[in-house]
């Protein structure tokens, strides 16, 4: 993402190491945003104080080691190097338990090793220029959760162990509860919570940095909403909203972050989020006989793959990032980002 205009400051002092952690809450959906990010910390907290203490103190982790390496200043100060520690920790204390001393050693460790694999992932896929997004903490939650039944201290509080995929079950019928509670819950499950209300603060926290974001999140939930619906999926998993959150992440990715803010990007953003509906069961379907989990990888895979094609529509008129990953080009305003909405996130 292109830094907001207070990130540019030199980060020396408390204070902007604090707006620098919550810039990195923020930038779970591409927002360079220090309100942005104090709203996401009380979602957590609102979901429990253990998710928010572990969110929290993942960012700082994770934006610490990514200072003490001298990563970019820039992208420091952004809350780039933040984020997928966040969620690290996160999935870390929801799978392995949040109250086990293990968990807490392993998200420590954790925060610190996926700054290294953003790092790498940032040079790796800036051949193409396209950014790793939330690629290092899935690989990372990947290996944890494949792992831990092997670890006695860890595997005996590991959850979802393996399993064969079967033909989805239940009623399909949406009632208006439903569809209310599916469409909050898209928001939350983005940070691993069921609750509606945590959904509920996390939109409140992308209309406080940009209606703009708030508003493509609103619709890529709805066309989450709507496409699992038409395919089928059992009404109870459209409204714990896990057959959405994805929806949502693509459409912010495709439309004012990496692509502008147009009436084709919004099109085209909005069948990314229909598509990447269907390709969260298939992966789920994929990774279940070895006890592994979908995570973001079908809004990863689905906005490579979307973001991969935009140069070959020039109606799109692309801002993706330089190959370094760290920041965009100062074009991206023209596509209407500015500094406190959406703009291309690195890593």
């Amino acid at each position: 993402m292109r830094p907001s205009t207070d990130a540019r400051r030199p980060p020396l002092g408390v204070l902007p190491f604090a707006a620098q952690v919550l810039r990195g809450h923020a930038q779970v959906t591409f927002l360079p945003s220090a309100a942005a990010g104090a709203v996401f910390c009380v979602a957590l907290f609102a979901a429990g104080w253990e998710y928010g203490l572990y969110g929290l103190a993942g960012t700082a982790v994770g934006t610490a080691t990514a200072r003490a390496l001298g990563a970019s200043r820039e992208g420091v100060s952004a809350g780039l190097e933040g984020f997928n520690a966040c969620l690290t920790a996160l999935c870390f204390a929801v799978f392995l338990g949040a109250e086990h001393l293990s968990t807490a050693g392993l998200a420590l460790a954790g925060c610190v090793v996926v700054t290294v694999v953003t790092a790498a992932m940032t040079q790796l896929l800036g051949v193409w220029r396209l950014p790793p997004l939330t690629m290092p903490y899935c690989l990372l939650a990947g290996v944890m959760t494949l792992a831990a039944p092997g670890f006695e201290r860890v595997g005996q509080h590991a959850n979802g162990p393996a399993a064969l995929p079967r033909a989805a079950t239940g009623p399909t019928t949406l009632q208006l509860p439903d569809l209310a509670r599916a469409f909050f819950a898209d928001f939350a499950q983005i940070f691993f919570m069921p609750q509606w209300y945590v959904g509920a603060l996390l939109l409140l926290g992308l209309f406080v940095a940009s209606r703009r974001a708030g508003a493509v999140a609103c619709l890529g939930s709805l066309v989450g909403i709507g496409s699992a619906w038409a395919l089928g999926a059992p009404a109870a998993r459209i409204a714990d909203g896990s057959m959405g959150y994805n929806s949502v992440l693509v459409a912010l990715a495709l439309c004012g972050t990496f692509l502008p803010v147009r009436g084709a990007t919004l099109a085209y953003a909005l069948v990314g989020a229909a598509t990447a509906t269907a390709v969260g069961p298939a992966l789920s379907a994929l990774l279940a006989p070895s006890g592994g989990h979908a995570f973001t990888w079908p809004f990863i895979l689905t906005t490579l793959v979307f973001l991969a094609a935009a140069p070959s529509f020039p109606r799109l008129r692309t801002t993706i990032p330089a190959p370094s990953g760290r920041t965009a080009p100062e074009s991206a305003a023209a596509g209407g980002v500015s500094g406190n909405s959406p703009a291309p996130q690195a890593p």
